[in-house]
């Protein structure tokens, strides 16, 4: 321990040697609204990290990698940020010409967690959170040439009550190294004044419709035209207004699942005087996500209004090397990919908001997505009566903030403001079939209430209210997580479908390929590939197939790969080795995705 951090041991992951550390990540950020030309500001800052008391040093301490955390390797700092530190970046940018009638965007896609920004030693703005992309007009601050940005960062992360998920300052067991500053791409945008800032887009497959609303700020009238492509074949093209839904029905449409990912493009083209001002590419898809009754009266989910079981792994999004920045945009793909080669049809995005191009990937390969908020509230790790309770039956009420340690109104607060963030955010992505507000009663509160206000806001979508322990009988699942002890089939619930949003955990340490070959955590230790393939083969065979009759719908195996300590993935950290029989798991979630 230095500091109360934990060093990564140098496990890299396969992709490492592929970083452009002078340009990383350098595929277009924003796949749902896409522009021709952008600027990435990714690669080698100026840094420094001071006492939050102390000046602003004369000197930075070195070179950082942007977009990596301040905290991983490929950073090339590797430190921790304390709650009591300053993180400040710096850099140099030229940009071209702007005209009088374009302005121009600054993006960043996430830092964590309180920043400041200056253009030109100009304050421009700041922002709070750490999951959620946010953006400044810096057009009145530029100049010609050369121009600098400084970006501030502040991070308590597990001493306050900001949405952190498994960040700690002091890692350990299922606690993983912290997430500081700037982890997602920073770009600029040159566009025009007037320009679309976003679009929602809703599909009805029962009417085959899309409903889709161009959003413009402004309060003159204008309008939109609107193309819409199958691959590279026109399907239609038309003129709606901008700022409400307009109704545009397609003949019949092609459904998107994951078994037929198919999307549709879409360009929009901003129209005043008969002149195009501003032209962004989109996409959506055509899915639908209900819930209904099978022929024995059990609630089931059903995907475009047939029977579907959902074959799912817990995927927390870390990499040994980056922690929670993918350190490649294939890095990404091929855990969707591998995913997907073994049979499985879902991921449950665990904690974490993944960047832009992951949802992206997901709804372009097909995979369905779990979308859990990342945890918030001040000391709900080793909460003995929120944790410790549902493993004897017993599920209190969440209202009681208290016992959540939910007490800070603006811990609340916040975490609601941004739950409606993550919504807005990703809400146009198909993949994206379940919202998930709280897991295992961390930082848990008034999740019926907010379970219903989720499925108001967005109706196209199921919510598991309260993934695995406290059960406040809201929307949409009894949901149950299960590790160590035998699976049964909870007390019926004639409303709403029973899941496993989590089980297995089953855990194997594989020398040269783990954070740490002294301090290892499972909830269940073999030596062999074989011993551990059979004990999966097992567990399956004997107590999930046989729930699947009873009313089990979906099912979410713990994990996707070892995370630091934690070495219970079906791949090892550095994504190097699949640690089961690949056919028997693709074999065995065949099975269960063609019992109903």
């Amino acid at each position: 321990m230095e500091n109360g951090f934990t060093k990564s041991f140098n496990l890299k992951s396969k992709y490492y040697n592929s970083v452009n550390l002078e340009l990383p990540l350098n595929e277009y950020p924003r796949p749902q609204l896409q522009r021709e030309h952008w600027i990435n500001l990714n690669g080698y800052y100026d840094y420094s990290i001071y006492k939050k008391e102390q000046d602003i040093p004369d000197q930075y301490n070195g070179k950082i990698v942007v977009p990596f955390c301040v905290e991983s390797l490929i950073s090339q700092v590797n430190k921790p940020l304390l709650p009591d530190e300053i993180l400040r970046y710096h850099r140099s940018f030229e940009l071209p010409e702007v005209d009088k009638n374009q302005v121009v965007l600054l993006h960043f896609e996430a830092v964590d967690y309180l920043s400041e920004v200056l253009i030109n030693n100009q304050f421009v703005g700041k922002n709070r959170g750490g999951y959620l992309p946010f953006s400044f007009d810096i057009t009145k601050f530029i100049k010609k040439g050369i121009n600098e940005l400084v970006v501030s960062v502040e991070d308590p992360t597990d001493t306050f009550y900001q949405e952190r998920g498994k960040q700690v300052l002091k890692p350990n067991g299922i606690w993983y190294t912290a997430t500081s500053g700037i982890w997602q791409t920073v770009w600029i945008e040159i566009v025009p004044s007037l320009h679309f800032d976003a679009v929602k887009i809703i599909s009805n497959i029962d009417n085959s419709s899309i409903r889709i609303h161009p959003i413009v700020i402004t309060d003159e009238p204008k309008e939109a035209k609107i193309t819409l492509y199958d691959k590279s074949k026109k399907v239609l093209s038309t003129v709606i207004p901008i700022n409400k839904f307009s109704e545009i029905t397609i003949k019949n449409p092609k459904l998107w699942s994951p078994e037929s990912p198919n999307i549709y493009d879409v360009t929009l083209e901003l129209i005043e005087k008969d002149i195009v001002i501003d032209t962004v590419k989109t996409y959506f898809g055509y899915r639908k996500i209900h819930i209904a009754k099978d022929v024995q009266g059990l609630p089931r989910i059903y995907l475009n209004n047939q029977l579907y079981f959902q074959v799912g792994v817990l995927d927390q999004g870390y990499f040994p090397e980056s922690l929670l920045t993918p350190p490649t945009d294939q890095a990404m793909i091929d855990d969707i990919e591998t995913m997907k080669s073994l049979g499985f049809n879902m991921l449950r995005k665990h904690i974490k908001i993944e960047p832009r191009r992951w949802y992206y990937h997901c709804d372009r390969i097909g995979m369905l997505v779990w979308q859990d908020m990342p945890s918030g509230g001040v000391g709900y790790i080793g909460n003995l009566l929120a944790v410790g309770l549902p493993n004897i039956g017993i599920h209190i009420l969440d209202n009681h903030y208290k016992r959540f340690h939910r007490n800070e109104f603006k811990g609340r607060q916040e975490f609601e403001t941004h739950l409606k963030g993550m919504i807005d955010h990703l809400f146009n992505h198909p993949s994206i079939c379940t919202w998930v507000p709280f897991n295992e009663g961390w930082g848990q509160f008034d999740a019926k209430r907010i379970g219903e206000e989720i499925k108001k806001y967005d109706p196209s979508r199921l919510v598991d209210h309260a993934s695995g322990w406290h059960d406040q009988k809201g929307p949409d699942f009894v949901s149950i997580h299960k590790y160590i002890f035998e699976i049964k089939l909870p007390k019926k619930d004639f409303n709403r479908p029973f899941v496993l949003s989590e089980f297995g955990g089953y855990s194997q340490v594989l020398t040269n390929h783990v954070w740490d070959e002294t301090h290892s955590f499972g909830y269940k230790m073999f030596d062999t590939k074989t011993s551990l393939s059979d004990a999966y083969e097992q567990l399956l065979h004997e107590q999930i197939i046989p729930l699947v009759d009873k009313g089990l719908c979906a099912i979410v195996y713990t994990q996707l790969s070892d995370v630091e300590l934690e070495v219970n993935g079906l791949l090892t950290y550095d994504r190097e080795i699949v640690k089961l029989e690949k056919f028997m798991v693709l074999a065995i979630n065949n099975q269960l995705r063609n019992i109903t």
